[in-house]
Order: structure tokens, then sequence, then C-alpha cells
């Protein structure tokens, strides 16, 4: 009977790094990765909705 391996927790921001393999490590720094790019595309966004309402009012 085979054991299944249990599925790894979601990792937070701080939590220890440590006992993860390179393969783990691998595929936490790609979502990272798309995370930040998630990230800076809101901010863009909001950005300029910020610059829109601010050139409307002036």
């Amino acid at each position: 009977m085979d054991e299944e391996k249990p599925a790894p927790k979601e990792y937070t921001l701080g939590d220890d790094i440590r006992r993860l393999s390179v393969d783990e490590l691998d595929a936490l720094r790609a979502r990272l990765l798309e995370e930040v790019e998630r990230v800076k595309t809101e901010r863009d966004a909001k950005w300029a909705s910020r610059a829109a309402a601010d050139s409307f009012f002036r």
C-alpha cells in the first residue's frame, strides 16, 4: 500500500523555507514571481484610474 504524501500547505510570507526541496523552492519562486506580476498589474491599473480622476478634477 502506497502512502500518499500530504499536500503542501499554502505558503505565507515569512514562513520557514529551509525544509523545502529544490523543486519546491523552484515552484514557490515561480508562484511568487507570478504574484508580483499580478500585484504590479493591479497597481498600474489603480494608478491609471487615479491619474484620470486627478486630471478630471483639475
